[in-house]
C-alpha cells in the first residue's frame, strides 16, 4: 500500500526540491503516469454508476494506482454498484495519503538509514505487488500471465537489456495468457 503512487510523488518532491518549474514537474509526472492507462481503462467500468457524468470518471481516473487497481479488481465486482465509487475513492485516498507521507519521509531519511534496511524497503514493493497479484488471480489466464512474466522478464533482460525487458515480457506473456485463457473458455 505504501507505494500506490510513489513514482509520481517521488518526481514531485525531487523536482520541487531541485527548483524545477511547475509545468516541467507536471509534464514529468504525466509522462511517468502514462503506464496507468490500461489499468484505468480496466477499473473505470467497475466504479461507473448510471447517473454519473464524464467529469466524475475523469476525477476517479486520477486515483488509479497499482494497489487501487489490484484491490479494486478483486473487491469491486462483488459490491453493490452504488457502494463501489465511495469504497474506491476512500481506499485510494488512504493509499495515496500514506504513500505521499512515506515518500516524503523516505526521500529525506534515505541517507540516514542502514543499508540493509534501505535494501529491505526497496524489496517490499515488488513483493507486495506479487502477493497482491496472486491474491487477485481468478482465472487460468491470470496464473499463466504471472508465470510467464516471472520467467520471461529475466530472459528478455538478457536479450534486450533493462530498457525494454518488462515491456517485452508483459506483451509476450500477456498475449500468450490471453490466448490460452480464451482457448480454454471456447473449448
Amino acid at each position: 500500500m505504501l507505494r500506490a503512487a510513489s513514482y509520481g510523488q517521488a518526481i514531485f518532491f525531487v523536482a520541487f526540491a531541485a527548483g524545477t518549474s511547475p509545468p516541467a514537474v507536471a509534464l514529468a509526472i504525466c509522462l511517468s503516469s502514462i503506464r496507468f492507462l490500461p489499468m484505468t481503462l480496466a477499473i473505470l467500468p467497475l466504479v461507473r454508476r448510471p447517473e454519473q457524468g464524464i467529469f466524475t470518471l475523469i476525477a476517479v481516473a486520477h486515483f488509479v494506482a497499482i494497489t487501487t487497481w489490484v484491490e479494486g479488481l478483486r473487491r469491486l465486482p462483488s459490491m453493490p454498484v452504488h457502494d463501489r465509487l465511495p469504497y474506491f475513492l476512500g481506499f485510494a485516498l488512504a493509499c495515496i495519503g500514506v504513500s505521499a507521507a512515506a515518500t516524503y519521509l523516505g526521500y529525506f531519511l534515505v541517507g540516514a538509514l542502514p543499508l540493509a534496511l534501505t535494501a529491505g524497503l526497496l524489496f517490499l514493493p515488488p513483493v507486495f505487488f506479487s502477493v497482491s497479484l496472486v491474491a487477485g488471480a481468478r482465472s487460468m489466464g491470470d496464473w499463466v500471465a504471472m508465470l510467464l512474466g516471472f520467467t520471461l522478464a529475466p530472459t528478455f533482460n538478457a536479450l534486450l537489456g533493462k530498457n525494454f525487458d518488462l515491456l517485452a515480457a508483459g506483451l509476450a506473456g500477456g498475449t500468450v495468457a490471453y490466448l490460452a485463457d480464451r482457448l480454454r473458455r471456447s473449448g
